[in-house]
């Protein structure tokens, strides 16, 4: 299937529908798909399952869409940083769930929903909180978690370039989330700064190759 380009972030989101579960990229404010989640407010898709690294900073991007009210639940590593407000008045007011996923579990599990693995077993996380109600097992003498994949129906990420047949490479840190999200969602929606003919983005430099990239929009804006 090849990737289909749009003009307007507008369209690029077209049909996310409610409930679904998006996976978002970014690390802080690098490599956030702020166009995207723009256009997703002004789609008007709800209840929402969203991952990402940070529950949104400041107000603009995922916190305006936070702010809006359109997620039930969001599973993130960092969900408190100086800048959280908007999640942290929506958590204090009961009206967003958390699921907090230490950040290389985190990784790893989307990873795992791209690779095909039903499940694997990690250490981080024992002993604390984190552990409730998770599977154990002892491994050569050391305590695992039982850890599941996060697939995603759509994934919302920014590149900085991508050529006509959908290949992506972004740009220094954010890189982030973006490679691993594309690979563990149904419908991966990428945001870039330019869109370039076909051979012109060396091939040992794609990071994302097209068979993962179903839509991209040209921003101009830079995802970092």
């Amino acid at each position: 299937m090849s990737v289909e380009l749009y003009a307007h972030a507008d369209d690029a989101v077209a049909g996310i529908e409610d409930g679904s579960t998006v996976l978002i990229g970014g690390f802080g404010m690098a490599g956030m798909p702020v166009e995207l989640i723009d256009a997703l407010i002004r789609q008007g898709a709800t209840d929402l399952t969203v991952v990402s690294n940070n529950a949104g900073n400041g107000d603009t991007g995922l916190a305006a869409l936070l702010a809006k009210g359109r997620v039930r639940r969001i599973v993130c590593s960092f969900p408190r940083q100086s800048d959280s407000w908007v999640f942290d008045r929506l958590y204090r007011e009961g009206r967003i769930e958390l699921e907090v996923v230490p950040q290389g579990t985190l990784a790893e599990r989307l990873r795992a929903a791209g690779a095909g693995i039903g499940a694997f077993y990690s250490p981080t996380g024992v002993g604390t909180p984190l552990a409730e109600g998770k599977e154990t097992r002892e491994i050569a003498g050391r305590t695992y978690l039982l850890e599941y994949p996060i697939k995603g129906d759509v994934a919302l990420i920014g590149a900085h370039q991508a050529d006509q047949m959908g290949n992506l490479v972004y740009r220094k840190t954010a890189r982030n989330f973006g490679p691993v999200m594309a690979t563990a969602a149904t419908t991966v929606v990428a945001q870039v700064r330019e869109i370039v003919e076909v051979g012109a983005i060396d091939p040992e430099a794609v990071v994302t190759p097209s068979i993962y990239v179903d839509r991209i929009v040209r921003t101009g804006v830079p995802a970092a």
